[in-house]
Order: C-alpha cells, then sequence, then structure tokens
C-alpha cells in the first residue's frame, strides 16, 4: 500500500478513538478557498473514513498524466546517504508506483558516512525503469564516473524513462554517459561548472534544474527539492503538498550558509582544499588507467 493512503488510514483510525482537535481555521490558509474545496474540507473532516479514504484521496488529488510504476535509485559504495535517503523517502510515496534501491554489484553497499545499505536488485537484474536517480558521494562516485559498464546501464535504462535524474555529484556519472551533453544542468558546488562543461552541459548554478526529461540538482540536500518538484510533475501541487507535510519539510537553517557565496572565506577555502586532496589524486590515476 502505498505510504500515503497507509497515513491517511492511521488518521482516521486516530480520530475516531481520540478526542476531536482544533482544525485550521481558514483565516489560518493563506489561499482563498472555492466553495467546491469548502465542501471537499467539510467532507474530509466529517466524512472520512478507511472505507472510503481512497476515493476522498482520488478527489483531492486527482489523476496523473503520467504512467509510473517502477523507480530505481542507484546505490554502491561510497555513495552519500541524504542523497539516496531523501530522494527514496520522497519518490517512495509515488501513487502506484515501486521503489527500488539498485546496487551496483551483489552484496551490501556501505555508504560515505558508513552506514550499511541492503539494496533490493542489483543492475544486472533490471532492464527496464519508468524513473531512474543517480545520487552522488565522494570517492566512490568518482570511480561510478569511469566505470563504462555502469554507464552502459544507464544508457540502456534511459531509454526507456520517463525522467532520468542525478543528486549532487551524481550528476558527474550521469555526465559522463553523455546524456547531459547539450543540456542544461546543475550539480554539487565543488568544479560544478567545470565539470559539467567536460561532459558538454551547460551549468546553471541552480538548487535543481530540468531540462527535457533529465532532472539534475545540486548537493546533497538539494535532491530532496528536486524529488518534490518531480512528485509535482507526476501528481500536482496539492499531492507534493502532501509530502512536504508528511515531512514537516519547511527548512530553517540557524545559520546563513551552504552554498558557496552565503559562506565564508575561510570555511570555502577549507572545504575546498580538503575536497582537492581526496577527489585530484584519485581522478588522475582513473585518468592514466588504459580503458579495458
Amino acid at each position: 500500500m502505498i505510504r500515503l493512503s497507509f497515513l491517511a488510514l492511521l488518521l482516521c483510525f486516530a480520530c475516531q478513538n481520540s478526542a476531536p482537535t482544533e482544525e485550521p481555521s481558514a483565516d489560518s490558509l493563506t489561499e482563498v478557498i472555492s466553495a467546491e474545496d469548502s465542501l471537499l474540507i467539510a467532507r474530509l473532516t466529517k466524512d472520512f473514513t478507511p472505507e472510503n479514504h481512497f476515493d476522498m484521496m482520488n478527489e483531492v488529488f486527482g489523476a496523473s498524466d503520467y504512467q509510473v510504476q517502477t523507480i530505481g535509485i542507484l546505490v554502491y559504495d561510497g555513495v552519500n546517504d541524504l542523497d539516496v535517503i531523501g530522494s527514496r523517502y520522497v519518490l517512495g510515496q509515488t501513487m502506484g508506483a515501486v521503489t527500488q534501491l539498485i546496487a551496483t554489484e551483489p552484496g551490501n553497499v556501505r555508504t560515505v558516512m558508513g552506514v550499511e545499505i541492503v539494496p533490493d536488485a542489483v543492475i544486472d537484474s533490471v532492464d527496464q525503469l519508468d524513473i531512474l536517480v543517480i545520487p552522488g558521494g565522494f570517492q566512490g562516485t568518482i570511480e561510478a564516473a569511469y566505470d563504462e559498464a555502469l554507464h552502459d546501464w544507464i544508457r540502456q535504462i534511459d531509454q526507456q524513462t520517463t525522467f532520468t535524474a542525478a543528486v549532487c555529484t551524481g550528476g558527474w556519472i550521469l555526465g559522463a554517459t553523455g546524456l547531459l551533453e547539450g543540456k542544461r544542468a546543475t550539480t554539487n558546488w565543488y568544479r560544478a561548472e567545470e565539470m559539467l562543461e567536460k561532459f558538454g552541459a551547460t551549468f546553471t548554478d541552480e538548487r535543481f534544474t530540468r531540462d527535457g526529461k533529465y532532472w539534475t540538482s545540486a548537493g546533497v540536500t538539494a535532491g530532496m527539492d528536486m524529488s518534490l518538484a518531480i512528485m509535482e510533475e507526476l501528481w500536482g501541487e496539492r499531492y507534493a503538498q502532501a509530502v512536504m507535510l508528511d515531512m514537516e519539510y519547511d527548512p530553517a537553517p540557524p545559520i546563513e550558509g551552504g552554498t558557496p557565496d552565503k559562506t565564508g572565506a575561510v570555511v570555502y577555502q577549507m572545504m575546498k582544499g580538503m575536497y582537492d586532496m581526496g577527489v585530484q589524486p584519485l581522478m588522475d590515476s582513473l585518468e592514466n588507467v588504459p580503458n579495458s
């Protein structure tokens, strides 16, 4: 059962077994509520039951213009935890779709932070997806950006996808396949313009970018914004808002930061230097390995 409908079911039983709570008043809402929506709100307040909640959800959200049934998120040793989980949490609530974590090879995957992931499948067993998401990471991502067998699989899957997406430095992997050539794209701030130009793409410096069927995001947390935008495209604004409310997604960081232009010069230079130390030697070694 899909996540949103399951939540709705739980809420229905909770309402039947607890004291009524005060609902947000119409005055607290920023939207102008139509007469039709006012009637729908009244029905949702009084008549929402486990028996009719699917019908009520259909009235609220409507139908999708897309037939998305299979979503795959690539995982590999050294992948960034939040690149995977943020996208998985959002896109895992796509109505009517099965979402899988797909590993590059058999066995469990260890993320860049040392968390062990149990994949649902391996790339050799998957030959079709409606949505493919390629997360980023650090050294494991760089290695994947030079993995021709992986690139062949991505290009094969891309032939049938509705959307192909990359989070953070996952754009380096997607770019290395040649699929971003001539496209507008974004990626993690580190060497962003240089890397995308290397793959024939135009860097947009946006939180996320869509160019046709290709979606790319800036670093890590931007993958959630991109995934929510994909959800809005699939199911509309109300459905995306429902997912956001489930997440209570309303970021309010305690200090300014998170992008190069909002970060102090000393901190920026230190972070860039740390990335350089980890990235450049590995890239140099892979550039010098002859193609087998």
